[in-house]
């Protein structure tokens, strides 16, 4: 993997044998710096490493996995010392200090009280309430973004709060007039002072709950192909399909001598007990077995009928979707759509992402800016599991088609999931004059109203939303991009509706879990198909236990 450009998982471990020699953090900050200590920092480093040690010891006899000894990898506790005395520090203390002097102070800080809003309650606000109106001081709450400031602006008014915007902490203290401020930083806790009487309060704290993640590491290039068309990954006994003789096991590569000539050939095992012998550069008559899980895979006999009839089942269905995919295409080239070049404005908001995209996630976000940017509408499916950066693409989508004056519809299969967009959509686009809305069952039936109006007069440009989105009485005035979220979970008439928006309007389908004809079709190339296969660094794998009730 090393070889052919990857990093696999824990490859950092083994940075020493790549490099003559190891930068550390001290490398990387500038020459005149200013290091603050928290309480028990110096203690805790000392503790990795000698944890760091004793995991060492308890494995450092395993062959198949050398490991580097921890002095090579981390700082020892005289590196990590000299590094802290380069420079002026300041030590933080939780407790007060009893001789106070020039390099000893304290500074008279206390936690908040617990001020999150509680939604249900009948006063949702009562403690942050409470808080400003015992505080004698002034107070500023911090949001994560742009696009969560101006939600909290929104929230906090309709408790009767109007903080103003102030650029960060030293406007906020040099306007002394201002009892009640909101601005931007990425703060978890806060705090208030009794000299000055100041207080700062953060979004966590008011909503329970992070907006913002690490940047990621941009991560080397993958074939997306690969995930389906390499058969390298194959385990004894995985099963497979062969084009002729259906599904078998495979049990691994053999050396056969035919007429004198040694040559590799794949065994593949079907039911009682007979082989097939399939030369290597027969490979293409050899598919992976991508239907139930490998233990419930069917194992055909060879010459007999099964294999065949499901190959002629198959067939005449493929028939019925022809047909009709004959029809949709046949209307898609026949009606010219309308190109959306990629604006100027694109590079600004590409830059506001606050993370590195994976290369397949770029892969899938160029493609699809390539579609738009065609006359033909744009058919194309995304398929990436959870958290490998869909929603980014479909932002992006949103963003072209707006800019180039056209309306998008995002359909959603649940209101918590159209709530959920709404507000990252919100947030992403907060520095840009697009309009959102959203519409689901979450909202009342007078602003529904005022939602279809808005659509029909072309003074919304994203409007997200659940089924409700596929009614008769929704009209857009100039409807340009629809995205679909895991189409597999609507309806057989919410689905009809989706087959006639294809030919009209450029289409984007988000899935994790493509539904078997969306998947066959996109395979096969009937639909436009993009991967995400490259998970995010420090992604953690999805692990579900199931175990038994306990009181």
């Amino acid at each position: 993997e090393v070889s052919n450009g990857a990093a696999p998982g824990g490859i950092e471990y083994y940075l020493p044998l790549f490099h003559e020699r190891m930068e550390t953090l001290f490398d990387y900050l500038p020459e005149h710096r200013l290091l603050l200590l928290a309480e028990g920092s110096e203690a805790a480093a000392e503790q990795y490493l000698a944890e760091a040690g004793e995991r060492y010891e308890q494995l450092r006899h395993d062959i198949e996995r050398p490991l580097l000894a921890p002095q090579e990898l981390f700082l020892t506790p005289q590196e990590l010392e000299a590094g802290l005395e380069a420079a002026p520090r300041i030590r933080l203390h939780d407790f007060e200090l009893t001789e106070t002097g020039a390099d000893r102070r304290n500074h008279a800080t206390a936690a908040l009280p617990t001020l999150r809003i509680q939604p249900r309650a009948e006063r949702p606000a009562a403690a942050l309430r409470s808080f400003l109106g015992a505080f004698p001081g002034r107070c500023l709450i911090t949001a994560e973004t742009t696009g969560r400031r101006e939600h909290l602006i929104e929230l906090l008014r309709g408790f009767g709060l109007q903080p103003r915007v102030v650029a960060g902490w030293r406007e906020f203290l040099e306007d002394e007039s201002t009892r009640l401020a909101i601005t931007t930083g990425p703060l978890e806790q806060g705090f208030r002072m009794d000299h000055p009487e100041l207080a700062l309060i953060t979004e966590a704290q008011l909503l329970g709950e992070r907006a913002r993640q690490a940047r990621r590491q941009r991560r080397p290039t993958r074939d997306a192909d690969a995930v389906i068309r390499n058969l390298a990954d194959l385990s004894e006994g995985a099963p497979v399909v062969h084009e002729t003789h259906g599904v078998g096991r495979y049990l691994g590569l053999t050396r056969l001598d035919i007429d004198g000539q040694p040559a590799e050939f794949l065994t593949l095992e079907y039911a009682g007990g007979d082989k097939l012998y399939v030369p290597v550069s027969s490979l293409h008559l050899i598919n992976r077995y991508t239907g139930a899980s490998p233990e419930h895979a069917p194992l055909h006999k060879l010459g007999g009928e099964q294999w065949q009839k499901a190959r002629r089942k198959a067939a005449q269905k493929a028939r019925d979707v022809a047909a009709e995919l004959l029809d949709i295409h046949a209307r898609r080239a026949a009606r010219k759509g309308r190109a959306q070049p990629t604006p100027a404005e694109y590079t600004a908001f590409a830059e506001a992402f606050p993370f590195e995209e994976t290369p397949d996630q770029q892969a899938a976000i160029e493609a699809v800016l390539a579609d738009l940017a065609a006359e033909q509408p744009m058919d194309r499916v995304v398929c990436g599991d959870v958290g490998f950066g869909k929603t980014e693409v479909a932002m992006r989508a949103a963003f072209v088609s707006a800019m180039n004056g056209h309306q998008v519809a995002v359909l959603v299969p649940t209101t918590l999931l159209a709530q959920q967009h709404t507000l990252n959509f919100q947030d992403r686009f907060a520095d840009w004059p697009v309009r959102i809305e959203s519409l689901s069952r979450f909202r009342t039936a007078k602003e529904q109203k005022q939602v279809l109006d808005k659509l029909a007069r072309g003074e919304i440009d994203i409007v997200i939303g659940t089924h409700k989105l596929l009614g008769k009485e929704v009209k857009f005035r100039d409807l340009g991009l629809v995205i679909i979220d895991e189409e597999h979970r609507f309806g057989v008439r919410h689905k009809e509706r989706l087959k006639a928006l294809r030919a009209e309007v450029d289409l984007l389908t988000l899935t994790a879990t493509p539904i078997p004809r969306t998947l066959n079709m996109s395979l096969s190339g009937l639909r436009d198909l993009s991967i995400i296969a490259t998970p995010p660094v420090q992604r953690h794998a999805i692990k579900t236990f199931v175990s038994e009730w306990k009181d």
